[in-house]
Parts: C-alpha cells; sequence; structure tokens
C-alpha cells in the first residue's frame, strides 16, 4: 500500500479545504468587527440613531450589547446635561431679572427718603419741621429694611427644596397652626375671616416650604380684602382654597401676576414718599407660584363672582393635593 502523504492529490485537497475554512471562519470574524467599526465610528460623532448588530449570541454578539449598552447609557447622560445646563441657564436668566427688578423697586422709595433728609437738614418748607417727619423717615426705614430681606430670602431660594425631606401631613392641623396670626390681623383691619377645615384629608410635602406658600398666599388675601369685606380659608376636596372679596382682577393683569414685584394697578398707587399704601411688594405670589411649580403641586388663581350679590366677588387661590 502507498503511503498517504505520498499521493499529491491528497494533500492538495487538504490544502484547499484549509483555505476554504479559514476564509470562511475570517470572514465570520472580520466582518461582524468591521461592522462593529463602522458603527462606533457614528457613535463617536454621536449618531443617535447608531447601534450595533446582535445577531449572535456569542462572544462578538455579547461586544456589540455591552457597546449599545454604553452608548444608551452616554447619550442618556448627554441629555440630562443639556437639560441641567438649560435650567441653570434659565435659573441665572430668572435670578437676573428678579434683581433687576428688585433695584428698580427699591429705587423709587430710598429716593423719596432722601429727598426727605435732604430738605430737613436744608430746612426747606414743611420738612423744617425735623421732629414730625424724622419719625416718618424712620418708619419708612423699617418697611425697607423688611422688603430688602425678603428680597434676599427670594434671592436665595432655589426652589428646589431637594435636602428637605417631605413628610405625610394632615391638611387640617396644618392648617390650624398657621391661621391664628393671620386671623388676628384680619380682625384687626376689620375684615370677616371665616374658616371651614372640616374636609380634612392628608398630603406629603415638605412642611417648610408648604408653610411659606400658605403663609404668602393667606396674607395676600387679608391685604388685598376690601375693608369690611370677608376672607375665607377652607379645605376642599384635595384643596386649600383662600378667597377673598376685593376687585377682581383684570385678565391683562392676571397674565402678570406671578412676576416678582407686579401689581395690579388699584394697588401699584403710591404716595410722595414712595409707600405702597396697601403694603404689599409684589413678591408673595411669585414665591408662592415658584415653590409651587417646584413641587410640581397644580394651582389657580381667579376671580369670582357670588351669583346673588349684584357682580360682587373677589379672587380665589386653589391648591390642588
Amino acid at each position: 500500500m502507498r503511503p498517504l502523504y505520498s499521493s499529491p492529490f491528497t494533500l492538495a485537497s487538504s490544502l484547499v479545504l484549509a483555505a476554504i475554512f479559514a476564509l470562511l471562519y475570517s470572514g465570520k470574524i472580520t466582518k461582524p468587527l468591521s461592522d462593529i467599526s463602522k458603527t462606533t465610528e457614528r457613535m463617536r460623532k454621536l449618531d443617535k440613531w447608531a447601534m450595533c448588530k446582535v445577531e449572535t449570541r456569542d462572544e462578538i454578539g455579547v461586544l456589540s450589547e455591552n457597546i449599545n449598552t454604553l452608548y444608551r447609557s452616554l447619550l442618556t447622560t448627554i441629555e440630562d446635561i443639556r437639560k441641567e445646563s438649560a435650567r441653570v441657564a434659565q435659573a441665572e436668566a430668572a435670578k437676573i431679572d428678579f434683581l433687576r427688578a428688585a433695584s428698580h423697586e427699591l429705587k423709587t422709595p430710598v429716593t423719596a427718603l432722601c429727598g426727605m433728609l435732604d430738605n430737613m437738614i436744608m430746612g426747606i418748607g414743611r420738612y423744617r419741621d425735623w421732629e414730625t417727619y424724622l419719625p416718618v423717615c424712620q418708619e419708612m426705614a423699617g418697611r425697607f429694611g423688611g422688603m430688602i430681606q425678603e428680597i434676599l430670602d427670594a434671592s436665595k431660594l432655589n426652589f428646589s427644596f431637594a435636602e428637605e425631606p417631605a413628610e405625610e401631613v394632615r391638611l387640617q392641623a396644618f392648617a390650624e397652626k398657621l391661621l391664628p396670626p393671620w386671623l388676628l390681623l384680619a380682625k384687626s383691619r376689620g375684615i370677616l375671616a371665616e374658616t371651614d377645615l372640616g374636609a380634612d384629608f392628608t398630603a406629603v410635602f415638605p412642611v417648610f416650604a408648604m408653610e411659606k406658600v400658605l403663609n404668602n398666599v393667606i396674607s395676600n388675601g387679608v391685604k388685598y380684602t376690601e375693608p369690611h369685606g370677608t376672607v375665607r380659608i377652607y379645605l376642599g376636596h384635595k384643596s386649600i382654597v383662600v378667597e377673598n372679596e376685593c376687585t377682581p382682577i383684570r385678565p391683562e393683569d392676571l397674565v402678570h401676576i406671578f412676576e416678582p414685584f407686579y401689581r395690579p394697578d388699584f394697588s401699584r398707587s403710591r404716595n410722595g414718599a414712595g409707600e405702597n399704601p396697601d403694603g404689599g411688594n409684589g413678591l408673595g405670589l411669585y414665591i408662592a407660584a415658584k415653590i409651587l411649580k417646584a413641587l410640581e403641586y397644580r394651582f389657580e388663581f381667579e376671580p369670582f363672582l357670588y351669583p346673588d350679590r349684584d357682580g360682587k366677588g373677589g379672587m380665589r387661590f386653589t391648591i390642588f393635593f
């Protein structure tokens, strides 16, 4: 019998078959790697539709799936950074607008105070009676101090309250704790204050933030209630409502009511000393709205009319929980 290695045909066939199998195996390896290379090039250019094909469960298939997962995570991170950057830019722009409005708001009364002091120093007209007008200046300076403190508090608020834990709170007890000073203030102004906290319910929120909201909303209601009018604070169905009798705010004013330092025309008049007779500075509703939006609570501020009182009505602020 002749040895196998002595057959040229057998040797040649073996080499050809080996070459064919090597070529097929090489193609099976290199093609997926080539596809991965092309896809990662698209990923480098942040093509959001770029994804590696996963056709097998071998090592190359696992590699493709891992690349896809990593790229999806990268795109998500980039989108989050973009949104956060936009949010920060918007917050910075809002803060600049707020500080501009604050400086404008303080300019008129500070100018009036300086004018009064100059007239007293120079002994001009009625201001020669400095014993009468110095206490007036002192009272004005005290109001400026309070206003400046409110401006500083508002400017420091980031309205995120991420560090304050939310608590489950019963609204009846929560409101009863806040109401006494406002009921006393209403009584001192000759305003009837009515409360109805019978529709009790629980809600989850940061307590300090919601206290600030309700204090500002109730303060706004008491300040702008007509003389001998009524302010009502009551619990509705998963809501708390503050109503006050007043001239309903016009639609063109309601559009701007949550802007800092904005006041409707009927409450914006100032006297010669730069004082606002109604005592408001246009920050209460601005702060309340900012906090409620940050907490993602729906709220409404709208006029209402009594059906049986010849068109009389007022404004209603409702917070939905």
